[in-house]
């Protein structure tokens, strides 16, 4: 993009007052053509106003001549001007495009390095190893390996809570048993009573 600013769109609006100068110019070619131009109506005016007064028909004439030089030397000049620019215009052009197009190629010449790398690098890449990593990532290492690990890294604080769990873990398989011990017990009573009854 710097380059871009520095070397197409810089001398491109650098023409904005190369192209006012040279209107000024063609303003006062044409302004000297239209004095050329009043001066030879005014002298027409004249002779036939005063075909015997040689003294205002040669000032006139006078006034003539020189909106004549002056017409002529600004057509020249514009003339001259107008082939300086045509001829300047058409080099810069050739030269800024040329910028613009090398510019251009090298930017996408890069890109296309860039390209060709990233394609080699994603033809590099290997299925099944990406495969077996993602697998290893998925299934975690076992429960009870991981508590090793834990049980044998950790302070007592936690060693203690997990032999609070255990005991109370016998605690209700006792209560278990002994609910268990009740019912039996209870169904023995009953097959008593329905044998007394009979």
């Amino acid at each position: 993009v710097e380059r871009l600013e520095t070397k197409v769109v810089e001398p491109l609006k650098a023409y904005g007052s190369i192209v006012k100068m040279k209107r000024d110019d063609l303003k006062a070619t044409l302004k000297a053509r239209n004095q050329e131009a009043k001066q030879l109506t005014q002298l027409e005016r004249t002779r036939q106003r005063n075909p015997s007064d040689r003294h205002v028909i040669s000032q006139a004439e006078t006034e003539l001549h020189r909106a004549t030089i002056a017409a002529t030397r600004t057509s020249r000049h514009l003339e001259e001007t107008i082939g300086n620019f045509e001829k300047q215009k058409m080099k810069d052009i050739k030269a800024i495009f040329s910028e613009f197009i090398t510019i251009e190629m090298t930017f996408h010449c890069k890109a296309l390095e860039l390209y060709t790398a990233a394609y080699q690098n994603i033809q590099k890449i290997d299925e099944d190893e990406d495969l077996e990593v993602f697998r290893n990532s998925l299934y975690a290492p076992d429960y009870s390996s991981r508590l090793d690990i834990v049980r044998a890294n950790s302070k007592s604080p936690i060693q203690r809570s997990l032999s609070a769990k255990s005991i109370s873990g016998t605690g209700q398989v006792s209560t278990c048993r002994i609910r268990k011990d009740q019912v039996e017990d209870d169904e023995d009573e009953e097959s008593v009573f329905t044998e007394e009854e009979n």
